[in-house]
């Protein structure tokens, strides 16, 4: 037990002591560059199931492996670690770390949100419009997690609402409620007493086992048969939990298709970017106005499909409901209301910080679109070399 016991301790140290020792004999005995790169590939792919080392140091040792056994120069795979994307990236965390430091996402949400109302349908467009801007330019796992907070934070305030508004519907409807029920009770009361005196006296034990089953029977007639309040409150419970599944849904789905919209929005479109230039360098015919431009019009058609599905699904289209004017507000709207502008306020004016960001945020954009518009010659023509 005690080996046991030093081995887990010491796993990540073994782990990286023997990894590349047991693996050796596969250069060693093939003695090709194939092996070699393979012994490479084991080693790093090892350390990063296990988590011995650090994500990011496993990933540095093919700099010093590949030239050490001779498959790359140390030019070639140093580029290879720092491409034109890879300082772009590093822009765009800069960026988002600054706006989620000071913020700026959470006064562009909640300013969204109340620009279009807190209809159930309008609220959560506003979710998915707010979050699809901030994938744009952040990353989907980001712009998720800075939205999420917003949207429990509306959610546990209607949860308050609703529970307020059933209390105060119970309250007024308690008296005729009662009285039915104590009937209920002294009828079961009396019908048990006579079952009792029954047994004891010698009488059949049929008589009760039919007396159980008309219970049961009137038992059953009755959740059928729910008063109006009762039955209104089960199906408001039920509405509103699918509100806050579907409004949970519709920040998955928005980051994700925000992040098509750019070439910024994920990682993955610089690396395929980045990929198609080198592949094709003649090209040149993906850079971020284009990729812009063709992206911008499926953005906009999956995300109001997404919302109508998800609405249809969870919520049920009414279009009666959503563009009717003039109409009172419910107490989940009012809770909805009160508590957006309660977090709008709670952030105050704008800072000079939050300016800052804001000013490098659109002089940043503005320099990604005219880098190289297609159509004229942009600023990059200026830098031939």
């Amino acid at each position: 037990m005690k080996i046991l016991s030093y081995l887990v301790v010491y796993r990540r140290f073994l782990l990286i002591v023997l990894t590349p020792l047991l693996l050796l004999p596969l250069p060693l005995i093939i003695k090709t560059k194939e092996a070699e790169c393979a012994y490479t590939l084991f080693v790093v792919a090892i350390f990063w199931l296990t988590e011995a080392l650090p994500l990011a140091v496993s990933a540095l040792l093919p700099a010093f492996m590949f030239p050490l056994f001779g498959i790359m120069e140390s030019k070639e795979v140093a580029s290879a670690y720092f491409k034109d994307f890879h300082l772009l990236l590093i822009g765009v965390i800069c960026l988002a770390t600054s706006i989620e430091k000071w913020n700026f996402h959470k006064r562009v949400a909640l300013r969204m949100v109340m620009l279009v109302g807190v209809n159930p349908a309008w609220l959560m467009l506003g979710f998915m419009v707010s979050c699809a801007f901030l994938s744009m330019w952040l990353s989907n796992t980001s712009a998720a997690a800075m939205v999420m907070p917003i949207v429990e934070a509306v959610a546990q305030q209607i949860v308050r609402a609703e529970a307020e508004a059933d209390a105060l519907e119970m309250s007024c409807s308690n008296g005729s409620i009662n009285l039915a029920l104590e009937l209920d009770e002294n009828i079961g009361e009396c019908e048990s007493s006579d079952l009792k005196e029954k047994q004891v006296n010698g009488y059949d034990n049929n008589v009760g086992s039919t007396v159980c089953t008309t219970e049961k029977e009137n038992e059953k007639e009755k959740e059928q048969n729910l008063p109006p309040v009762e039955a209104g409150r089960k199906s408001k419970k039920d509405k509103y939990n699918g509100i806050f599944k579907v409004m949970c849904l519709c920040v998955a789905y928005s980051a994700t298709i925000g992040g098509l919209t750019t070439t910024t929005g994920t990682s993955t479109n610089l690396i395929f970017a980045e990929h198609f230039n080198t592949r094709y360098p003649t090209c040149q015919c993906i850079n971020f106005g284009s990729w812009f431009v063709l992206s911008v019009p499926i953005t906009v058609i999956i995300l109001l499909l997404s919302w109508v599905w998800l609405q249809w699904l969870f919520l049920g289209f009414d279009f009666k409901n959503m563009f009717k004017c003039g109409k009172k507000k419910t107490a989940r709207e009012e809770a909805s209301i009160q508590v957006i502008q309660e977090e709008y306020k709670k952030l105050g004016p704008m800072s000079y910080p939050e300016i800052v960001t804001l000013v490098l945020f659109i002089l940043m954009t503005l320099l990604w679109f005219t880098r190289d518009p297609g159509f004229i010659p942009g600023w990059s023509s200026l830098f031939p070399k």
